[in-house]
């Protein structure tokens, strides 16, 4: 079986051990170079030109879900932890009863401890289900329905893992703090949340002075909206606004500069897209805030 390998950047350490045992039992195997961003960034081209059998990809849960002409297997990576470490929250949710819990993939096998312990010291515990997630209580930074669905619920919103990227995508009025379960650090987020909101409502503040749109339609398989940024052109030339459709399989700052005419990009690619604008020189608005900023456009034309 001819066989291509896929690891994020983090996991790309153990390709080696991996391709010659699979080689020791006979396979071909391929080891894909290319950044790794998540489920979504599966290596189609690479997998297309080797025309293989079988794609294994390392590190996440199931993401693309329609049929491709290759198998495709995922191995999850998970990080067993303390779940005692998780008492270095109970000081921020004190007073708080009802608790919306979410994680990463590494650590949604010790979902049920984490609920079980938070529970020993009196919590109510809710979880929940993302759009896009392949399991309950599990967030994606493209995805924080798992907090968000069970929300109206909720005192506060407690989110296990390393790091701030995934919780700092929860769009949410409740308290919402992060554990680190390797420190047992606790931290809440809503000021890095809210400086998020602010910079996306003074994006669509300064796209109300531009006139010529570039779109962006990767072709990442999990990221491809061709309908979307079809719709987004369509709308942007009903307002009588220039716009255009750039595709790409990784969008560089640099060459998006280079397409100089364009004043502002609508983004329907990764949706963390949007919080590096001060990359790309201008403002950047996801598809799905389209709407709300040609509403404003209009309203303030109108005045």
């Amino acid at each position: 079986m001819r066989i291509l390998l896929q690891f994020p950047e983090g996991l790309k350490k153990d390709a080696l051990a991996k391709a010659l045992e699979l080689e020791n039992e006979g396979h071909e195997v391929f080891l894909s170079s290319s950044a790794c961003y998540g489920a979504c960034d599966l290596p189609l081209e690479e997998a297309n030109s080797l025309r293989i059998d079988k794609l294994i990809h390392f590190g996440h849960a199931q993401f693309i879900r329609r049929e491709l002409p290759f198998e495709v297997e995922y191995v999850e990576f998970h990080i067993k932890v303390d779940v005692g470490k998780l008492s270095g929250a109970l000081p921020s949710l004190m007073g708080k009863k009802k608790i919306a819990l979410v994680t990463t993939i590494q650590h949604v096998p010790q979902l049920g401890e984490m609920k079980e312990f938070l529970e020993g010291h009196g919590k109510e515990v809710l979880i929940g289900t993302g759009k896009l997630a392949c399991y309950p209580g599990q967030v994606l930074g493209c995805d924080s329905g798992a907090a968000l669905s069970v929300a109206s619920g909720a005192d506060a919103i407690l989110y296990v893992g390393d790091g701030k990227f995934h919780p700092t995508g929860i769009r949410s009025e409740l308290p919402v703090f992060a554990l680190n379960p390797y420190s047992g650090e606790c931290v809440q987020l809503n000021l890095e949340i809210e400086k998020i909101g602010k910079r996306r409502r003074g994006a669509m503040l300064r796209a109300l002075e531009c006139e010529r749109f570039a779109i962006l339609l990767s072709t990442k398989p999990g990221q491809f909206a061709l309908n979307l940024a079809q719709e987004a052109k369509r709308k942007l030339e009903g307002e009588g606004l220039t716009a255009q459709i750039l595709v790409s399989n990784e969008f560089n700052p640099l060459s998006i500069a280079n397409f100089r005419e364009f004043e502002c990009i609508i983004n329907t690619a990764c949706v963390r897209l949007a919080e590096d604008a001060e990359m790309f020189g201008g403002p950047i608005l996801n598809a799905s805030d389209l709407d709300e900023f040609l509403e404003l456009r209009r309203a303030t034309n109108k005045d």
